[in-house]
């Protein structure tokens, strides 16, 4: 694995979603069908998951889990995919000064059986302000207990 926030040399990893881009949530058919192989439920152990303007932060570090999905990219389709989430999160390339979120292949995301497998996470950028901890690290569950206000995707 390169350093974090740099992607040279690692292409055709899938994506560990934990915010909108979950099945039911805003942006995952907008961005994501038709564009996946498969997703699966995961975990990401050492993460911490903080509530936004409508949509989650991550910041790695710590004792924390984060619970999410495990993307696939489909056959032909990761160049589109990995376009379209990195327009969604605003990233413009490594530590990108205007990056709302850094783009990290992290080796731990954890899977149901146990296996872990090496992902794409897109992580809160260092300049932006973080709102109060997501306790479960469940950004499905957290959104069943607050009230829709108005949402920003």
């Amino acid at each position: 694995m390169g350093r974090p926030g740099d992607d040279r040399g690692v292409t055709g990893l899938p994506f560990f979603v934990y915010g909108t881009l979950r099945p039911g949530l805003t942006n995952h058919d907008a961005f994501l069908q038709g564009r996946t192989a498969a997703e699966e439920p995961a975990r990401l152990p050492g993460a911490r998951l903080y509530d936004g303007p409508g949509y989650p932060y991550l910041r790695l570090g710590g004792t924390g889990e984060v619970r999410g999905e495990l993307v696939y990219p489909a056959p032909g389709r990761y160049g589109e995919l990995l376009a379209a989430l990195d327009g969604l999160e605003e990233y413009l390339g490594p530590r990108h000064p205007r990056n709302l979120y850094e783009r990290e292949a992290c080796e731990a995301v954890r899977l149901r059986d146990g296996g872990t497998v090496r992902a794409w996470v897109y992580v809160a950028a260092e300049r932006v302000p973080l709102g109060p901890p997501v306790p479960d690290g469940d950004w499905l569950s957290h959104r069943r207990r607050t009230p829709d206000g108005p949402r920003t995707p």
